[in-house]
């Protein structure tokens, strides 16, 4: 099938990639327009288009694709589909029906849970045990398009959002190609998606990094892993701002929401339902990520002390 494509971040390149090599010809890329990056700001690409230019497919980074313009564009491809993954923008509805087989979207959750922006990082943060992918055909809603197909997999107990985000973009891929060929043969049979709330992934920003202590030592774990590695979590130690990057349930008796139980060459922290978890790495600002070893041989964290102050 002829394909035009429309992708922006590192989750939509396996999908990209996968097409390239497949006997599908990608005819065309859509991506959202270089950004600054970093204290630089320097103008960068991004991984979708940085794929497509490597593999020799022209790429169009339009503002917005509402104007007529754009819509004549696409359709000028003469697409029997166009594949959408974490492109960035709502399409309208002339784009939508532009290609004999409309637009089809890999989206990482097992919809109607977790529509929206986010799903990865909320279904860790939620601490679900299961999650996946699924291949839709889009709608004029939000991820509300009737299912093609679905691949389920486990979130590992310790497993981070990050971590599950390569591993889903890879299913993702594999996924598309299958369901492509149910497509084009006319075996595919849609379903329509119940009604009602399932809930909604919302975007992750920086405001949510701080822990609360207070909460159970599930839930602190499952914060610390699903803001990996974007915001990451943090606290406050001895009056300075910490990112932890990783930690796990441990089995040791607690005390106090935030209190240290144990410093010396492991860093144990209690939390609101009296037990504890093991942080493994951390960053002070500023500096380098450690293991929790060898951040505790420069930074003295007395037993007692409270996270958070």
């Amino acid at each position: 099938m002829r394909i035009v494509f429309m992708g922006t971040p590192d989750f939509a390149v396996p999908c990209l990639e996968k097409l390239i090599n497949s006997r599908h010809d990608v005819v065309a890329v859509f991506s959202q327009p270089d950004k600054p990056v970093g204290r630089k700001q320097i103008l960068t690409a991004p991984p979708v288009k940085v794929c497509a230019l490597e593999n020799g497919i022209p790429v169009y980074q339009p503002n917005t694709l509402k104007d007529v313009e754009k819509l004549e564009l696409i359709k000028s491809f003469g697409a029997d589909v166009i594949i959408v993954v974490a492109y960035g923008k709502i399409l309208p509805h002339e784009v939508l029906v532009a290609a004999k087989h409309g637009c089809i979207n890999v989206h990482a959750s097992l919809l109607p849970k977790y529509r929206g922006a986010a799903p990865i990082q909320w279904a860790v943060l939620n601490g679900d045990s299961k999650t996946g992918v699924t291949i839709m055909q889009m709608d004029d809603g939000l991820d509300t398009g009737d299912i093609l197909s679905v691949c389920e997999t486990d979130i590992g107990i310790n497993e981070t959002s990050e971590m599950l985000f390569d591993r889903l973009a890879e299913l993702g891929g594999d996924e598309l190609l299958k369901t492509l060929d149910l497509v084009e043969s006319g075996e595919i049979s849609p379903q329509k998606q119940p009604e009602g709330d399932f809930g909604y992934a919302a975007k992750i920003t920086k405001a949510m990094s701080p822990i609360d202590f207070a909460k159970s030592a599930f839930e602190v774990h499952n914060h610390i892993r699903g803001l990996q590695s974007w915001p990451c979590a943090s606290t406050v130690i001895n009056g300075k701002n910490v990112k932890i990057h990783k930690s796990v349930l441990c089995d040791i008796e607690g005390g106090t929401a935030g209190e240290v139980i144990e410093s010396k060459k492991r860093l144990i922290v209690s939390c609101g339902d009296g037990k504890t978890i093991e942080i493994l790495e951390l960053q002070l600002e500023g500096k380098k990520r450690m293991d929790a070893k060898s951040f505790l041989a420069g930074f003295t964290i007395p037993e007692g002390t409270v996270l958070g102050r």
